[in-house]
């Protein structure tokens, strides 16, 4: 019997259409020069967004994203997780203070989060952002956004805390449990994620996994693998303490190690990553790991294999120019596009000397991560899972 070659090549094309659609996915980047302004009010990342999406224009990534223009959020938008005496207090003090006001005020506001100028608007600004990617995601605009400006993790329901005014990350959690049953939430941040891990502590519809130094006297001295969650939510919070000198090889086998064991136990429909770059080696804040852009690239490779609707954050980085570099490394990641070991002449050129490449160089010091300790610590995280039940 003579094969119909019209009906063979139309189940051909089917099949490479089906394909490309179980390959292909839509990813939005939050891009708004309104949000960019107002991250200038904060005194220790200045100008950080413009530098970083800058530099991802400089490399002419733009053309594969979808452009999301933030909204800012509003009051109530604020107070799904914030109290609102804290909310109504940063409208109060809106335009009283500026950063070069040495002043303790309340909920927080003084020492590492001093007061700004123009402080609710640009709470509005920074939680709008995320809550825009979130909702391109429960809208289904986007399978993947982006919000590099967002990843605020240690702001607490009423308070300012570690350099955080404002809980973002738990904000964009709330936003997507409206359309995602369970959520998983994975802490790349050199500083433990205890903000995001308070929110949701009491359920078991979230679940945080942290990855970060603990040590004595490293900020903010929480995040041992023994805190696991309160009531329902017992066990769904996962920290990861790592010690100091973290290497490439130590995060990436802890991560895919607690990636797979974590999915053994919880079956996320949605997933948010805070991609805080302050892992880097030479950063001067979090300045205790030794990770370049291979340690977080294969985190986030890993993340997009599991094809689920993911929203990524930025966070802490103070090394500005290396945190540009990682965010943009990582954006090409996610949009699967090659770029250059070489930085694009542009407006902030002169920022990335004196090698002027995208790689980040590690140091030589020693990760005090031992083997047996590593073994210890995956022992108790896998015990504390296998109390989680289905």
């Amino acid at each position: 019997m003579e094969i119909d070659k019209h009906d063979e090549n139309t189940k051909k094309r089917k099949r490479d259409l089906d394909e490309l659609e179980e390959t292909y996915f839509t990813v939005g980047m939050v891009f708004d020069e309104i949000l960019f302004k107002e991250s200038l009010k904060h005194p220790r990342i200045r100008d950080r967004s413009f530098i970083v999406h800058n530099l991802i224009k400089a490399y002419d990534l733009l053309r594969n994203f979808t452009l999301l223009k933030s909204t800012p959020a509003t009051k109530d938008d604020l107070c799904t997780f914030h109290s609102s005496d804290y909310i109504e207090y940063l409208e109060k003090i809106n335009h009283c203070y500026t950063p070069d006001d040495e002043v303790d005020l309340e909920y927080g506001i003084g020492y590492d989060c001093p007061p700004l100028d123009g402080i609710y608007d640009f709470c509005c600004a920074i939680a709008g952002g995320t809550l825009t990617a979130a909702r391109a995601l429960c809208n289904r605009t986007v399978d993947i956004a982006i919000n590099w400006c967002g990843g605020w993790h240690h702001a607490q329901r009423d308070e300012a805390e570690g350099f955080c005014y404002i809980n973002d990350v738990a904000l964009g959690i709330l936003e997507l449990r409206k359309t995602f049953q369970n959520v998983v939430y994975f802490d790349l941040d050199i500083h433990h994620g205890n903000g995001v891990e308070n929110c949701f502590s009491f359920t078991k519809r979230v679940m945080t996994v942290s990855f970060h130094l603990y040590e004595p006297g490293f900020y903010p001295g929480t995040g041992l693998e023994s805190e696991v969650g309160d009531g329902n939510g017992r066990y769904y919070s996962v920290n990861v303490p790592l010690k100091n000198g973290t290497s490439d090889l130590t995060y990436k086998d802890m991560f895919d190690w607690v990636l797979q064991t974590v999915l053994k136990n919880f079956k996320p429909d949605a997933i948010v990553v805070q991609c805080g770059a302050d892992g880097l080696s030479g950063d001067p804040i979090g300045e205790n790991f030794n990770l370049s852009l291979d340690a977080y690239s294969h985190c986030v490779k890993q993340i997009l294999n599991l094809r689920k609707p993911t929203l990524f954050l930025g966070g802490g980085g103070y090394h500005i120019p290396n945190t540009a570099r990682c965010w943009t490394y990582l954006s090409s990641v996610i949009v699967d596009v090659p770029i250059s070991n070489d930085i694009p002449e542009h407006d902030n050129f002169t920022k990335f000397g004196p090698t002027f490449e995208l790689q980040i160089s590690k140091s030589n010091r020693k990760d005090f991560n031992s083997k047996e300790y590593l073994s210890c610590l995956k022992n108790r995280i896998s015990d504390n899972l296998k109390n989680i039940s289905s």
